[in-house]
């Protein structure tokens, strides 16, 4: 590779670095708004707080990746054309494909590492945060059930517990049931064990009280216990879901599209992912490219490139907010697939005609006419 190559590289990816950074931060924060009510309300872990919301990132990453080539790549070539660097290469005899080369290499490099993440790093971390988003919604001992507080369940069962231990054993507890609208049922017990059934979770409680108030006679009743069951009921205990669309590699969402028994909306949407993950990397190299070619072919200005850089960030939008449409159309309409690589390599084979040919926004002058000799 050329110094002029890694020069310019260097550059781009100091710049996709910053930028992609940052929009992740941006993008971070906004998503781990959704589970800040985990922490404060239902004590969510702090670690696990930032375990599921760094397993968003990867999805995001994909999304962020083209955009913040583009930025990088559109600011190092405005400002190589800032410092006339682009007017000496080209002054040097350099064209504009040599100069592009940095921008085809980034593009080529972050298609490929997007082909990972899209591939292997979104269906693995899309699979660890449903287990741990599972995990976090059944789980009493981390998320309802809380060390020295009052938990109440739909508003007419409450459940305090003094301490847990680590095996797991719940240490002091007072269970107040209220279901039956006639009796007020108050337990205390020693120690207990909470178990997860089919039909909702259960407290086996030990050595205990359990207290019973008719609040139509006022009559009241009370027995001691060595062993006895508290059933919670349904509290909405969910069962895990099949795997969604994003946890599937592309050659399990072609498999599961091709299956007599996947039904026809859920095998079109199927198929719709795993022509957008193939061809979502490529717009890595096609957003570089738009990037750079406008201002690679266009005439200097000493006032700035400001209108050559608005086309290419307008070509930018259209083709992104194009292959948005035809992604979610293709989940209805398995014919408009096509679409999806069409406006993929089009602007990708303008780019590279454009570059070839080399400059041709020149403005060409009329000669001036020289006077009739008297």
């Amino acid at each position: 590779m050329k110094k002029l190559d890694v020069y310019i590289i260097k550059q781009i990816v100091t710049g996709f670095l910053l930028v992609g950074l940052s929009l992740m931060s941006m993008l971070w924060l906004t998503q781990s708004l959704k589970f800040v009510e985990m922490v404060t309300d239902k004590g969510l872990p702090v670690y696990l707080f930032v375990e599921m919301t760094s397993l968003l990132m990867p999805r995001v990453f994909t999304i962020l990746s083209p955009i913040a080539l583009f930025v990088a790549v559109m600011f190092v070539y405005n400002r190589l054309i800032a410092d006339s660097e682009l007017i000496v290469m080209k002054a040097a005899g350099i064209s504009s494909v040599v100069i592009a080369r940095a921008a085809i290499f980034m593009g080529i490099a972050a298609a490929l590492f997007n082909v990972f993440v899209l591939n292997v790093g979104i269906p693995a971390a899309e699979n660890k945060f449903r287990d741990l988003e599972y995990e976090v919604k059944n789980s009493f001992t981390k998320m309802m059930l809380r060390e020295g507080a009052f938990t109440t369940f739909k508003g007419d069962m409450t459940i305090f517990i003094d301490r847990f231990a680590d095996d797991g054993t719940a240490y002091g507890i007072l269970v107040s049931d209220g279901k039956k609208a006639d009796e007020k049922v108050v337990t205390v017990a020693e120690s207990g064990m909470l178990e997860y059934t089919d039909i909702g979770p259960k407290i086996l409680l030990k050595n205990g009280t359990r207290q019973v108030m008719n609040k139509k006679s006022g009559q009241f009743s009370s027995m001691t216990f060595d062993d006895y069951v508290v059933d919670f009921g349904d509290i909405s205990v969910s069962k895990k879901k099949d795997k969604g669309v994003r946890e599937r590699s592309i050659s399990e969402l072609f498999e599961e599209a091709e299956k007599p028994e996947t039904p026809l909306k859920e095998a079109k949407a199927f198929k719709a992912e795993a022509h957008r993950r193939i061809l979502a990397p490529l717009f890595n190299l096609v957003f570089a490219l738009l990037a750079c070619t406008g201002l690679l072919i266009a005439n200097f200005n000493r006032r700035g490139q400001g209108k050559v850089i608005l086309i290419s960030i307008l070509s930018m939008i259209a083709v992104q907010a194009l292959d948005m449409t035809f992604a979610n159309m293709a989940r209805k309409h398995e014919w408009i697939a096509g679409l999806m690589y069409v406006n993929c390599f089009v602007p990708l084979f303008i780019c590279f005609l454009l570059l070839a040919k080399g400059p041709v926004f020149i403005k060409k002058k009329k000669k001036k006419e020289a006077p009739d000799a008297f």
